[in-house]
């Protein structure tokens, strides 16, 4: 019997059993799509999580006071005891240390509006203080004017580097560079306009505006915490540059020797280890919730196989009359079991990409096809098959055919 026979004969026992048999194909599909929608949304979750990491360059290490990430209870209280980290004590890091490279704040000082002549913008810019490393350190490059200068930073000069959100708002006819625009009252020369980046989780990356460090902390103290940014030079470096950074900010924040860090520091990979823990978590959620109603779907399949034994009876007897062996029965009705599932397998698997891709359109992201997943789901849904189509397949098998042909 060949395999588009066996389909047929799914199809035809589908359709004289509609009902049970759609109820069947349903709770089928649905345990497939809770997998493949699952796996699909974490996958668009991890390519794009991955892919924004990537512009921050790899070896950009980041010191905070809280973990940039956090999974699962927090003792939150512990956190907030540590003493702020300064300006004070980033640039007497800068002083010490040997191996790092690009040292610089990275704190939002206000979320406020950002005015020039009679425009104004929502009050959702982020005023940002940093140095000359503060670009290179966040992976944004300059579009039109020029970076920080040293001398921008020790004078305390009032300039500005604005993203493109701001450009956009305040400057959609007019070149910015060499523009006064104000902030809080205070006049601001804009000197540079960095290239769109776009979003990150719908959240855009191009609405703030950066003042030198050393302007802000005049405005709003320089005992405020900051966080603190360091490029290692190279992926090969960062763990001996982290080394040093510890054992110096220990020293400089006179942490007991017996005692853990009282500051965070984090990498990319450190991120990235985190958001594997975040994404296996999800992924085994939807092997739950799938495995759970693939289970009630496989005895639903059982039932509708043992059902149709019955009604077939008859068929049987006629089939081993003419000289069907107890083997070609077996394969027979095992086969239909097969096709059943797979059929709400396929129906499940192209539901749960399409939704799970959704997640890509929010995201503005690519889209991705999740072949490894849709394979495990056929693969899985042939097993499904075999498990609860043996013994309806053994019990039309053994049907006596003298007694299946006197069946009305």
């Amino acid at each position: 019997m060949n395999i588009i026979e066996v389909f047929r004969q799914a199809f035809d026992s589908i359709r004289t059993n509609k009902l049970r048999s759609s109820l069947t194909l349903l709770a089928i599909s649905v345990g497939v799509f809770a997998i493949i929608s699952a796996n699909t949304a974490v996958l668009v979750l991890d390519t794009y999580f991955k892919d924004t990491l990537s512009l921050m360059g790899g070896d950009v290490i980041t010191v905070s006071k809280f973990p940039a990430i956090q999974m699962g209870p927090t003792d939150w209280d512990r956190y907030r005891n540590r003493q702020d980290i300064t300006i004070a004590q980033m640039e007497r890091l800068q002083d010490i240390t040997r191996s790092a490279r690009g040292i610089g704040p990275n704190r939002t000082y206000r979320t406020t509006r950002v005015a020039f002549e009679d425009l104004e913008t929502e009050p959702n810019i982020g005023i940002r203080g940093g140095n000359e490393h503060y670009l290179a350190n966040n992976a944004y490059n300059i579009e039109d004017g020029r970076n920080f200068l040293p001398e921008d930073i020790d004078y305390a000069r009032p300039v500005a580097i604005i993203g493109a959100d701001v450009v956009t708002a305040l400057f959609e006819r007019r070149n910015p560079i060499g523009n006064t625009i104000r902030i809080e009252g205070r006049p601001y020369t804009v000197i540079g306009i960095t290239e769109a980046k776009g979003n990150v989780f719908g959240s855009t990356l191009d609405r703030f505006v950066v003042i030198p460090y050393t302007n802000l902390a005049g405005i709003y103290g320089r005992n405020q915490n900051i966080g603190i940014q360091v490029r290692a030079g190279s992926i090969e470096y960062v763990a001996s540059v982290i080394d040093e950074l510890t054992g110096i900010l220990r020293a400089i924040r006179k942490v007991d020797p017996a005692a853990d860090n009282d500051f965070e520091i984090t990498t990319n990979e450190s991120l990235t280890g985190v958001f594997d823990q975040f994404t296996g978590l999800l992924y085994l959620i939807g092997f739950v919730i799938g495995g759970i109603v693939l289970l009630g779907a496989g005895i639903g399949v059982m039932n509708i196989m043992l059902v149709s034994v019955t009604e077939r009876t008859r068929e049987i007897g006629i089939r081993k009359a003419v000289g069907a062996t107890r083997k070609t029965i077996v394969s027979q009705f095992l086969m239909e079991s097969i096709a059943i599932c797979q059929i709400g397998g396929v129906i499940g698997i192209l539901a749960g990409a399409g939704l799970g891709n959704l997640a890509a359109l929010w995201l503005e992201s690519g889209i991705v096809i999740p072949w490894s997943s849709a394979v495990a789901g056929v693969i899985l849904m042939t097993i499904v098959g075999i498990l609860f189509g043996v013994y309806p397949a053994y019990k039309a098998a053994m049907l006596d055919p003298i007694e299946s042909l006197r069946y009305e």
